[in-house]
C-alpha cells in the first residue's frame, strides 16, 4: 500500500506542478513492448516530453546461475539469452573458452558455424522486420500480411537448423572445441536449393520499404540517433550502422575466420527508424552472400576435436581473465570470463548488446508523439532475455 500511495502523490504533485503534462505507463503488458518493458511516458498532450524504461522484467540470473555451473553445462543456458539468436549466444561463449584454452578447433567446423552464425542473422531480422510491421499497425503491407511473409521464409531455415541439431530454436549446437553435429547428407543441397526463395523475397521487402509511402512517413526522420551520441551511449549493430558508422566486429575484430569472407557493411545516412530498417534488409543480403561462400569453400573432415587431442569431460580454465566479442544480430556480444582455475567459473559477465540499444531511447523519443515511440522502440530491436539475464 505504501508503495501505491508513493505513485498515487507522485502523479499528484506532476499534475499539480505542471499542470498541462500528464504521467503514463506503457507496458509492461503493452504487446508492442514484448510485455517485459515498461516506459513511463511523460507526456503535453500527444508529445513525448520524456520517456524512462523500466526493465528486470525478464531477469533470471544467468551471470548469477553460471558460477556454479561446469564451463560445459553452461552453454545450453546461453541459448536462452538472446533467445532470437541462440547459435551467436553460443559461438560468443564456447570462442571465449576455446581462447582462454588456446584451443583451436577443426577448419570444417569453423566454416559450419559461419553458415550457422549468418543463417540465424536472417532468422533473427526476419523477426525484427514482420514484427516492427505489427509495431507500425499495418504501415507494411497490412502489418500482419508482412509479418506472415517473413515468418513463412523464416520456417524454411529453421527446418533446416531442426534437422541438425533436433531443435528450431534453443540449439545446444556448438560446444567446446567444434560442434556436436555433423550436417545430415542433404542438408547442403537443400540449403543451396533454399538460397534463390530468399534472395528473392529480400528483394521483395526491400521494395516494399522503399516504396511504401506510410512506412516511409513513419519512420523517416523519427529517432534520428546522431553517431555521436551512439557512440557515446555503446550502441552496435545496425543501430549503430544505421546511423553511418560501418563499425562491425566481423571486420573490426574479425574471429571465426572471417577474415576470409568477403561481404559489404551496409550503412544509413539519417540515423532513424527508415535507416535501422534499411540497414537490416541489406544485412541479410550480405549474410547469404557469406553463406555462398561458406558453401563454396566448406571442407570434409570433423567438426569436433578428437583422440588424441581431445577436450576433457571436466574442462578447467586456467586462472586469469579472457574477452571475446562477436557481431550478433542485434550488436556487439561480448562474453567476459574471470576464471580461478577451478572447473566453474569465477564470474561471466555478458555484454549484451540489447541493453546499450535500448540506452538510446530516451535521447531520440523526446519531441515525437506518443505513436512514433512503439516505432523508436522497435527499431531498435531489443530482446530482453539478455537486457536483464
Amino acid at each position: 500500500m505504501n508503495l501505491i500511495a508513493e505513485q498515487i502523490e507522485t502523479y499528484k504533485s506532476i499534475i499539480e506542478t505542471e499542470g498541462d503534462t500528464l504521467l503514463v505507463n506503457m507496458g509492461p503488458q503493452h504487446p508492442s513492448t514484448h510485455g517485459v518493458l515498461r516506459l513511463v511516458l511523460k507526456l503535453k498532450g500527444e508529445e513525448v516530453v520524456k520517456i524512462e524504461p523500466v526493465i528486470g522484467y525478464l531477469h533470471r540470473g544467468f551471470e548469477k546461475l553460471s558460477e556454479n555451473l561446469t564451463y560445459i553445462q553452461i552453454v545450453p543456458l546461453t541459448d536462452r539469452m538472446d533467445y532470437l539468436a541462440s547459435i551467436t549466444n553460443e559461438l560468443a561463449y564456447v570462442l571465449t573458452i576455446e581462447k582462454a584454452l588456446k584451443i583451436e578447433v577443426p577448419k570444417k567446423a569453423i566454416y559450419l558455424r559461419v553458415l550457422t552464425a549468418e543463417l540465424q542473422r536472417i532468422v533473427s531480422h526476419l523477426v525484427w522486420l514482420g514484427t516492427f510491421g505489427l509495431d507500425l499497425g499495418g504501415a507494411l503491407g497490412g502489418g500482419s500480411t508482412l509479418f506472415l511473409y517473413c515468418f513463412r521464409e523464416r520456417e524454411i531455415i529453421l527446418d533446416l537448423f531442426e534437422e541438425f541439431s533436433g531443435a528450431r530454436m534453443m540449439y545446444n549446437f556448438n560446444q567446446i572445441g567444434g560442434l556436436r553435429y555433423q550436417p545430415p547428407l542433404d542438408f547442403f543441397s537443400k540449403l543451396k536449393a533454399t538460397l534463390p526463395k530468399l534472395k528473392q523475397a529480400f528483394a521483395e521487402y526491400e521494395e516494399m520499404l522503399q516504396e511504401n509511402y506510410v512506412f516511409k512517413v513513419r519512420t523517416k526522420n523519427i529517432g534520428v540517433l546522431e553517431v555521436s551520441l551512439a557512440q557515446r551511449m555503446g550502441a552496435s549493430g545496425p543501430v549503430l550502422r544505421g546511423s553511418g558508422l560501418a563499425y562491425d566486429i566481423r571486420k573490426a575484430y574479425p574471429y571465426s575466420g572471417y577474415e576470409n569472407f568477403e561481404f559489404e557493411i551496409p550503412i544509413g545516412e539519417n540515423g532513424d527508424c527508415f535507416d535501422r530498417a534499411k540497414v537490416r534488409i541489406l544485412e541479410m543480403k550480405q549474410s547469404l552472400r557469406i553463406i555462398q561462400q561458406a558453401l563454396k569453400g566448406m571442407p570434409e573432415g570433423e567438426v569436433a576435436i578428437r583422440p588424441p587431442v581431445r577436450v576433457p569431460t571436466a574442462v578447467k580454465v586456467p586462472a586469469g581473465e579472457t574477452y571475446m566479442h562477436i557481431e550478433a544480430p542485434r550488436g556487439d556480444l561480448g562474453v567476459f570470463l574471470v576464471s580461478d582455475g577451478t572447473e566453474k567459473p569465477y564470474r561471466l559477465k555478458w555484454r549484451a548488446p540489447s541493453f546499450s540499444n535500448l540506452a538510446v531511447l530516451p535521447f531520440i523519443s523526446n519531441g515525437h508523439k506518443v505513436a512514433d515511440v512503439m516505432a523508436i522502440l522497435g527499431s531498435l530491436d531489443p530482446v530482453f532475455g539478455e537486457v536483464d539475464r
